[in-house]
């Protein structure tokens, strides 16, 4: 691979994550090609053609065009869906599926390309369950756990486990009078739950008797951890109750982030921890795909570096 191919930036219009990362890429003058799937194919075009070193060809844009066997590392953020406004919905639907897996299959098996996290990688780790249970293996404290669609054993466990959180498997938005909301992390009890339960999968787990949570921000081998401060049962609920404090991990935790990303194959990742009454950490989820670059003008953290450093890979 060619030391002075670009790097792909894959993420939708607005991302003030992305702009910082670019921003320095640009500043160390690398080239970067940045696209939006929802781009595709008003103003975004490839081609590619398979040869026995892999794919090769180009992919452009309005003002950059970039050979895909020559693409030092792709940083896949959080692009929008394909769309085909003109086409009816049959069309438009079959539309949807060939730009899936066409220019995302092609997106997705660049040669030599370091990907920050490869898609189907980023599709793995979304999965709680799954999330939970590497966790676990990976030498972490996690809370008590219930996945079901069982109203007894609901109930059952928030008798045992109480008290008991209730947290979305996913975060689909909905929209109230016109304005999206998500689905927010909250406290239930036993008399609260009914045969509602059995109409889709829920996930309940032991409340933490938490006095702070903890962001960790692996970007390759770099670790960034930072305690949050709010008196909030999910602090992402106010960003303006937030302190900010850098903190050193506990002993072993360091190997077990790198265990964890290791086992989904991924070299970004930012992990949440609740950090209870005696001091430990507790595991709550890695998000493949979360933001971070906001705590680095609270903390001096030199994040942006770090991932344009990944970014980057100076391969000489």
């Amino acid at each position: 691979m060619s030391a002075i191919g670009p790097v792909l930036v894959v993420t939708m219009i607005d991302d003030p994550t992305a702009d910082l990362v670019i921003g320095e890429l640009h500043d160390r003058g690398v080239p970067v090609v940045r696209l939006d799937s929802g781009d595709f194919p008003a103003t975004l075009s490839f081609a590619a053609t398979l040869t026995p070193q892999g794919l090769e060809g180009t992919l452009s844009t309005p003002t950059r065009t970039a050979d895909l066997s020559h693409v030092r590392s792709l940083y896949y953020r959080r692009p929008s869906g394909f769309t085909f406004t003109h086409l009816d919905e049959q069309d438009a639907r079959f539309a949807v599926t060939q730009a899936r897996y066409g220019l995302g299959g092609v997106l997705a098996s660049l040669p030599g390309c370091l990907y920050v996290n490869h898609p189907h990688r980023i599709g793995d780790a979304e999965f709680k369950p799954s999330g939970l249970a590497a966790a676990a293996r990976c030498g972490f404290r996690v809370p008590p756990t219930l996945v079901t669609s069982d109203p007894v054993a609901a109930r059952s466990f928030v008798g045992d486990h109480g008290p008991v959180l209730y947290k979305p498997l996913s975060t689909p938005l909905y929209r109230i009078d016109g304005v999206s909301c998500t689905v927010e992390v909250g406290e239930v009890t036993a008399d609260q739950i009914d045969e509602r339960v059995a109409g889709t999968a829920h996930l309940f787990q032991q409340r933490v008797d938490k006095v702070a949570d903890v962001r960790v921000t692996v970007i390759g081998r770099q670790v960034f951890s930072v305690r949050i401060d709010s008196g909030l049962l999910d602090w992402r609920t106010d960003y303006d109750r937030l302190t900010y404090t850098v903190v050193e991990p506990p002993p072993g935790a360091v190997d077990a982030l790198h265990r964890y990303l290791d086992h989904f194959r991924l070299v970004f990742g930012a992990f949440d921890f609740a950090v209870d009454r005696a001091g430990t950490w507790w595991f709550l989820e890695c998000n493949p795909s979360g933001q971070w670059a906001w705590m680095e003008p609270e903390t001096g953290l030199p994040m942006v570096a770090a991932m344009a450093d990944l970014l980057e890979r100076e391969i000489v």
